[in-house]
């Protein structure tokens, strides 16, 4: 890859990681970003999906003061999502080129739903009365593993309200569970597509060290950006990238 294409990489990376740091949603900027740099859909989501896990490593060891006296939930809950996300990755290296672009508008357009409803769910979840059982979350669980080893986008989203609606915590706590499901997922993909040939090194070594350090810079910008004016801008960018692939 040119200089210039992993410049632009690495200044997408740097916004997803302190995009994801303040309000999620940043696979729905770097996608479109080694799109842009030439890759074919199938390796960009293949690269894309190895360049943000560190991100998942960091949401864990942030978080890791609410995952104390989990373990029964873990125990239960990260095999299905190791399951899922393996087989999420194994569906992806198995889909034709033509069929995965031609899913990609509306997977994107997926993944900015789900971005845009966050607030409303957390808000939801936190009048929930009462909830279903842990026993309840395994099915949701490893579909919803399934959906982020194949693209991603909106997976903690998706994570978040089968928890909440599945188990009776405080909203806190859920989320720390919901970034150790989804670590268990992005490990099993990322880890399936190491050995890939569909994996561009060189943008994917660049796109981690940027998300680190947008990352770290997020969190700091936290207290002058507003995630919901964030969001927007990101569910923007997302349907507008989703329009042109539907239309071109």
């Amino acid at each position: 890859m040119s200089a210039g294409q992993l410049a632009l990489l690495f200044l997408a990376a740097a916004g997803a990681g302190a995009i994801n740091a303040l309000a999620g949603g940043g696979s729905i900027l770097t996608f479109p970003a080694l799109i842009a740099a030439g890759l074919p859909p199938l390796s960009a989501n293949v690269t894309n999906t190895v360049a943000l896990f560190p991100g998942y490593v960091g949401g864990v060891i942030g978080q890791r003061r609410d995952l104390k006296g989990q373990a029964r939930r873990l125990v239960v809950l990260i095999p299905a999502a190791l399951v899922g996300g393996l087989a999420g990755g194994l569906l992806i290296l198995a889909s034709s080129e033509k069929l995965f672009e031609a899913l990609v508008p509306w997977l994107l357009l997926g993944g900015c739903a789900l971005l845009a409803v966050q607030d409303r769910l957390r808000a939801m979840l936190q009048r929930r009365s009462g909830a279903l059982g842990l026993g309840w979350a395994l099915v949701p669980v490893l579909l919803a593993a399934v959906y982020g080893g194949y693209f991603g986008a909106g997976l903690s989203v998706i994570f978040l309200a089968v928890l909440g609606l599945t188990i009776d915590d405080s909203l806190t706590r859920l989320n720390g569970l919901k970034q150790a499901l989804a670590l268990g997922a992005n490990l099993s993909a990322a880890s399936l597509f190491l050995a890939s040939d569909r994996l561009v090194w060189s943008a994917a070594a660049v796109m981690a060290v940027a998300a680190l350090l947008g990352g770290a810079a997020g969190g700091r910008l936290a207290s002058i950006i507003s995630p919901k004016a964030l969001r927007t801008l990101v569910v923007a960018i997302g349907v507008g990238v989703a329009l042109l692939f539907l239309f071109r």
